[in-house]
């Protein structure tokens, strides 16, 4: 037992990052009021049981520390990926800058404490990294330090790191809550608007009703009609009479025929044009003998392929009407293209639908079967990408996106494509989750218990001065430009996306996915993330080359 307890091997590593993470999701559990500790109890599980003697090797916690961060960042990737490039075009602008503008005063005011205080250049540099969370600007730093300053600089720098970095969680953490307080902000409320803005920027799809008037049209057939309006309406259905007909490609079109179908609202103009009056009729029930139903696409063989190309409308009496994908509503066009996990609504003959279901799939348990394949071929190209060397002028050494942004960007990739030919990169929302808290948790347990040995010691010698000026650098950027995002009227959910990002920090935003079970957070984190991750490398340098 003393072996395990104080030894150096893989078991004492396991045993004491298991016995963090326990202890940690235990105490995140735990409420003071309104607030929770969240996944950040794991980071003080680990300070508490280091300084009590736990010493698992530094090779092993440094492997799985960064181990766990590439997993948490590359599923919040995958994540957020399908949607990344629609939230960059809407927001990226404003967002990148706020997240610069953190970066910059948190630079201006470790400057500033140099300046006027006189704080040495290897305490200041490693006490900003650790207040913004920022290993690879760290790393960066230190080997400038290395390079140009004295002996021991770069140690020093680690040990400014270590005292800053328990408050560099925290203080993002507590900001997001003063904020929440300080605004009156309530949770629901930024849910709801942040959906709607989602929906308005996806044109929120619409059930419509269409009379055929345009004498044009009339005794053309419905494969004519579909190509003429294929961006702008599904037909699901066409009553004639008392009759409700499924719009077989061959079934020609009569005066006074109702057409029911999806489309959107900017549409509505020119179908009137091209067909004949049309409104927005709402939720219709479907009797008889057609029926409509959702089937979730888990056939190999189906996905990648368009719905021309799967030909359901072709091969069977009924249409596909909606998709939905990582809850958005899409219109299934001739050219789109059908992925792994999505369920589309269909609207067809009832004694249909089995056989429809087969060929589409609809199980489950294909669906939840492992894929492990796209994880360790994205972290593979990300780790490559995060390693290459990004050379910027007036620098002596280059910038690297790291193991953090390097997988994220990749990520963010595979997670838009969905696929690269026939090889899908589909990870079922349950396995991404897992995850990312495996990795978030794997992290704060190494970070915890690399820290925490002395800690207090360093504390107590005047290290606690060190921890004060990280929680300004931490505190005052990020408070200052959250109140101005709030006054701007920017949805409280990005903000705290924003925060998290400009501070490279995966445990708030760990935390802010718990106010709600939406992506805006986390889409606000990757917006910005690439961008804060070269700002915080290049500006730990520019601090070393600037105060030396």
């Amino acid at each position: 037992m003393q072996k395990l307890l104080f030894g150096t091997g893989v078991a004492t590593a396991v045993f004491w990052i298991s016995a963090t993470a326990f202890a940690g999701v235990l105490l995140g559990k735990c409420s003071l009021g309104r607030v929770r500790l969240g996944v950040a109890g794991v980071l003080f599980s680990g300070l508490l049981f280091a300084h009590f003697g736990a010493r698992p090797d530094t090779h092993l916690l440094h492997f799985a520390r960064e181990f766990g961060l590439i997993l948490f960042v590359y599923a919040v990737g995958i994540d957020v990926g399908p949607r990344f490039l629609t939230a960059f075009r809407s927001d990226g602008l404003r967002l990148n800058l706020l997240a610069a503008a953190v970066v910059i005063a948190g630079f201006a005011i470790a400057w500033a404490f140099h300046a006027y205080l006189g704080v040495d250049t290897p305490v200041i540099t490693g006490v900003m990294s650790g207040a913004v969370t920022n290993t690879p600007g760290l790393g960066a730093a230190q080997q400038l330090l290395s390079e140009y300053g004295g002996a021991g600089d770069a140690e020093i720098a680690g040990m400014g790191y270590a005292l800053a970095y328990p408050f560099g969680i925290v203080g993002i953490i507590v900001t997001m809550v003063l904020i929440r307080f300080f605004f009156g902000i309530r949770i629901d409320r930024e849910v709801a608007d942040y959906n709607a803005s989602v929906n308005g920027g996806q044109q929120k799809l619409e059930s419509v009703t269409i009379t055929v008037a345009n004498p044009n049209l009339i005794g053309q057939q419905i494969g004519y009609v579909r190509r003429f309006i294929d961006e702008e309406l599904v037909i699901s259905r066409i009553r004639r009479g008392e009759d409700q007909l499924i719009p077989r490609d061959e079934i020609a079109l009569c005066d006074g025929d109702v057409l029911y179908g999806v489309s959107t609202a900017d549409h509505l103009d020119n179908l009137r044009l091209k067909i004949g009056p049309t409104e927005i009729s709402g939720k219709r029930e479907i009797s008889g003998d057609l029926a409509m139903f959702h089937v979730l696409v888990t056939c190999r063989r189906t996905a990648g392929r368009t719905i021309e190309q799967i030909g359901i409308g072709r091969r069977y009496e009924a249409n596909i009407t909606r998709i939905f994908r990582s809850g958005m509503e899409i219109l299934p066009t001739a050219g789109t293209v059908v992925e792994l996990g999505d369920v589309v609504r269909v609207v067809g003959k009832r004694e249909l639908l089995d056989d429809i279901r087969e060929e589409l799939g609809n199980s489950v348990k294909e669906l939840v079967h492992p894929n492990p394949a796209p994880i360790f071929l994205g972290i593979f190209l990300g780790v490559m990408l995060g390693s290459v060397p990004l050379a910027i002028p007036g620098l002596p050494v280059p910038a690297k996106l790291g193991m953090a942004g390097g997988p994220l960007l990749v990520a963010l990739f595979l997670g838009f494509k969905g696929r690269i030919g026939s090889y899908d990169f589909y990870i079922a929302p349950g396995a991404s989750a897992m995850l990312r808290e495996l990795g978030i948790i794997l992290f704060l347990s190494c970070v915890g218990l690399s820290s925490g040995e002395r800690f207090v010691e360093t504390f107590n010698a005047g290290g606690y001065v060190w921890m004060l000026y990280g929680a300004v650098i931490t505190f005052v950027p990020i408070f200052a430009a959250a109140a101005v995002a709030r006054f701007m009227q920017i949805n409280y959910l990005k903000i705290c996306g924003v925060a998290a990002g400009a501070m490279t920090d995966p445990p708030a935003l760990e935390f802010a996915n718990g106010f709600a079970p939406v992506q805006a957070q986390s889409t606000a984190y990757a917006t910005v993330y690439p961008l804060t991750m070269f700002l915080r490398i290049l500006f730990a340098q520019v601090l070393v080359l600037t105060t030396l």
